[in-house]
């Protein structure tokens, strides 16, 4: 439950980052120039101040455009784009061992995967360096969600002007959808807040301890407008679902606009980046196919998700139904005793083999949906949605198209029978 406390908390810790930051961007000047772009190297103004005779890109000669892309879909779509994987590991993914990859232009950019420690985007707080990462880069891919509503006070404070800004929600428009409750599923606020703390928020119900915290803060310094900027939330509106990369179709459009938006940036390249995006969109639409020739042929049209379910845009895609415990982004673990009674009913009905989670899952709320249904014998599956992939795994082999083709797989065995 996140409390009046707990925000004053994180509003002490933000007011330290933001200080971080501007230290940083200060002591910019005082960089020694060693031919990379970084939180050092970056002037104010948001110009390479060592950068030296500069080439037609509008980039320092010796110094790498920067690139952070928040989530794995979009730093793994940005690497296809750039045309290498990792240039310092062996690639192990198969799929690309006929392949020659090489590092000309891989050693013009930096790229930044900003979620790398196995966390997911829907409890991610920004560090002190993921802030100064952002606010120096010259592109800056995130979801945009409510998720990331951190984000919009990041890049008010950004150094650097031209930086390119992608927002995967934005670049989508009509075709991002609003989360979700079906039928049976819990129906929370979302993001870990449940009723009692969101009433106590609206109704101002805290207690007096809460009060006189609250009252010590907005006395600490001229930062308190800023720090409730950030925790500002627009209350009413509806919560859009941000996992738009499970959907392949979302997919060629995202990758088709990043490449896009790299080209302006590096221009000296743009063409070796257009061949690129080209191969990975026909390799998107061959993934695209076999999807739709996996449900075509399944002999159920249903998956049963005792977990949360980030898989709607790829439900949708291919017309499948759902029943999930709770939507893609909530952050509740605990379903009660109405939404296991109604899955395990579920899979009675429906006469399922398999009952679902996501990556990363107990389990605990599939077995106890299984031990609830008349046969006892279903199998748990697991569907990554690729919120907790790292930089590790893409260097061991990690792919958005790997991933996909073992969703794949799951998907065609959850509707076999």
């Amino acid at each position: 439950m996140f409390l009046r406390n707990d925000a004053c908390r994180v509003r002490k810790w933000i007011v330290r980052v933001l200080c971080v930051v501007l230290l940083a961007a200060g002591l910019a000047g005082c960089g020694s120039g060693n031919g990379r772009v970084s939180g050092e190297s970056r002037g104010m103004d948001g110009t390479n101040e060592m950068q030296g005779d500069a080439d037609e890109t509008g980039v320092g000669a010796d110094l790498p455009i920067r690139i952070v892309a928040t989530v794995f879909p979009a730093y793994d779509w940005t690497r296809e784009i750039l045309g290498v994987q990792n240039k310092d590991a062996e690639y192990k993914n198969t799929e690309y061992k006929d392949i020659e990859y090489k590092n000309a232009e891989f050693k013009d950019v930096e790229l930044t995967l900003l979620l790398d420690g196995g966390v997911d985007m829907h409890s991610y707080q920004p560090t002190a360096d993921d802030i100064i990462q952002i606010a120096t880069c010259d592109v800056f891919i995130y979801v945009g969600g409510e998720s990331d509503q951190w984000v919009e006070k990041v890049l008010a404070a950004a150094v650097n002007p031209d930086m390119v800004v992608i927002n995967l929600l934005d670049v989508l428009g009509d075709e991002v959808k609003e989360e979700e409750v079906v039928e049976g599923m819990e129906s929370g606020h979302g993001h870990g807040e449940n009723v009692e703390s969101a009433q106590g928020r609206e109704e101002g119900m805290w207690d007096v301890d809460d009060m006189e915290h609250e009252e010590s803060m907005e006395q600490e310094d001229g930062w308190e407008h800023i720090i409730e900027d950030i925790f500002a939330k627009d209350e009413g509106e509806a919560e859009m679902d941000e996992h738009v990369w499970l959907s392949v179709k979302n997919a060629k459009t995202l990758c088709t606009h990043i490449a896009s938006e790299i080209a302006k940036v590096n221009p000296v390249h743009a063409k070796k980046y257009e061949e690129n995006v080209k191969i990975y969109l026909d390799k998107l639409d061959e993934l695209d196919v076999v999807f739709q020739d996996t449900v075509a042929e399944g002999e159920k049209n249903t998956l049963l998700f005792a977990d949360r379910f980030p898989f709607r845009y790829l439900t949708d895609d291919y017309g499948l139904e759902y029943f999930a415990a709770f939507p893609g982004c909530e952050a509740e673990t605990e379903a009660s005793f109405e939404t296991v009674t109604f899955l395990a009913e579920k899979v009675d009905e429906l006469e399922l083999s398999y009952v679902l989670t996501v990556e990363g899952s107990d389990q605990r709320i599939a077995k106890t949906v299984i031990s609830g249904t008349k046969e006892k014998n279903q199998d748990i599956l697991v569907m990554d949605s690729m919120q907790s992939v790292t930089r590790e795994d893409a260097e061991n082999g990690a792919t958005y198209l790997s991933i996909m083709k073992e969703n794949r797989k799951v998907l065609e065995r959850a509707l076999s029978e």
